[in-house]
């Protein structure tokens, strides 16, 4: 038997156990997940993390009542009691009727493309391979010119195989499993000033062969650290902000943070009312891809076991669609979604980041997003911010502990243009954007 046949014959019996001792319904996700990591810190090895794990989660509906349990103990005779006293303490609750399974409908029409997800490389990677990928991650930080001004560097290499399988009592059953692979690198320079600034770099994935190489992780990290040497704070004003496609991803998550199905349902939207309206630039359109191969959030299911399938989030900036599960869709008497995004992709431009910023002259292009908040209730946002100032379309001067604020529906109106350089590694596929008029603290 396979191991993902074990994991499913486990949330089978879970199930099956649970409503033995009196569930109507049940869902049980049985999880097992490697872990292995190792960093590296100014020619010394610093730490090796190696951790196999395995899980069950059940979800729980007795007599109109919910509970959510898990435990690592998968032997059947721990499972009998412990779903025993779970099925006990959950009659203890108040009751819900919105808890319930997903209707079987929408478990329908499961996609079984290939979604190559799983490397099968990274089970022949050894410690040594890991080593020397980080050794070569920090060599290759520490001979980039002007390396003399460098501190410290620490390289990492961590890696992750994940399987699970889910099974619900209404019909669902459903086999997922995927790797991960990311190499990092973080480096320390001295400042005239005596400040200590840091930057790094980094790149992950489903498969470590379509990543960069670990020297060009290295080299990228120690020049971004180098080149905030002498950022001070730039003058405040209105003005054009580019911002980087490697960090781009933070103001987007704060945007869509305004989208769940519980932001709505609990009144803490300033998205409430808004689907099929345009609140952003034409330029922004977004779509939800979870069946694109090799995503770093690809999925045939979400965590529900609705069938996942592509949708569109924002088309010439009109808002497509929120991301609500079962439970609230039935709170708020709408159709649910999906709980949450996976995959984002975006329609991009024509040009990359060098031109889009000599079209903007002049102006701001942040690389780094520091603290700050955003309230998803009213819009409002407040970012710490470092970069570069921009003068007659090439990188100028850098700075720090600038300050962006405003309000999203009048930011994203004001998106003037997108780049064709999304970042890959992540699973938003943010590209440089521009925006202008954007109020910008500085001294």
């Amino acid at each position: 038997m396979s191991k993902q046949q074990d994991l499913l014959e486990a949330a089978r019996a879970a199930v099956a156990t649970a409503r033995k001792h009196g569930a109507k319904d049940a869902a049980a996700t049985a999880t097992k997940q490697r872990e292995v990591s190792v960093d590296w810190r100014d020619g010394k090895l610093e730490k090796i993390h190696e951790a196999t794990s395995r899980g069950l989660s059940v979800e729980l509906y007795v007599d109109g009542r919910f509970g959510v349990f898990s435990t690592s103990d998968l032997r059947p005779e721990a499972l009998e009691a412990f779903l025993a006293r779970s099925v006990a303490m959950t009659r203890m609750l108040e009751a819900d009727p919105h808890r319930r399974l997903p209707e079987p409908a929408f478990y329908e029409g499961r996609s079984g493309v290939d979604l190559e997800l799983s490397d099968p490389a990274l089970s022949r990677l050894q410690p040594a391979d890991r080593l020397r990928l980080a050794q070569a991650i920090e060599s290759a930080a520490r001979q980039v010119r002007g390396a003399q001004a460098i501190i410290s560097v620490t390289s990492g290499v961590s890696d992750t195989a994940h399987e699970s399988a889910r099974v619900a009592s209404n019909g669902f059953e459903g086999r997922a499993q995927g790797t991960q692979v990311f190499l990092s690198g973080d480096v320390s320079v001295k400042d005239p000033s005596g400040r200590k600034p840091e930057e790094g770099h980094f790149a992950g994935g489903r498969f470590l062969a379509a990543l960069p190489a670990a020297e060009t992780i290295g080299r990228e990290a120690a020049e971004r650290a180098l080149g905030r040497i002498g950022a001070k704070k730039g003058a405040s004003g209105q003005m054009k902000v580019a911002v980087d496609a490697r960090v781009a991803g933070r103001l987007l998550r704060f945007f869509m943070g305004a989208m769940t199905g519980a932001s709505l349902q609990q009144k803490q939207s300033f998205l409430e009312g808004k689907l099929g309206q345009r609140i952003a630039s034409e330029l922004l359109s977004v779509d939800d891809e979870p069946l694109l191969p090799r995503g770093l959030a690809s999925r045939h299911y979400d965590s529900e076991g609705m069938t996942a399938k592509k949708r569109p989030v924002f088309a010439g900036g009109v808002l497509r669609t929120y991301f609500i599960d079962t439970y609230y869709g039935r709170k708020l008497g709408v159709a649910p979604t999906t709980r949450s995004p996976s995959n984002l992709v975006f329609g991009l431009g024509s040009k990359g980041r060098d031109a889009l910023l000599g079209d903007m002259r002049d102006g701001l292009y942040v690389t780094s997003f520091i603290g700050g908040n955003s309230n998803g209730t009213t819009g409002d946002f407040s970012l710490g911010a470092g970069g570069f100032l921009v003068r007659k379309g090439a990188i100028a001067e850098p700075v720090a502990e600038m300050n962006l604020s405003g309000n999203h529906l009048q930011l994203w109106q004001h998106l003037v243009a997108i780049g064709n350089d999304p970042w890959p590694y992540s699973a938003a596929r943010t590209p440089t954007m521009v925006f202008d008029g954007v109020a910008v603290a500085g001294t």
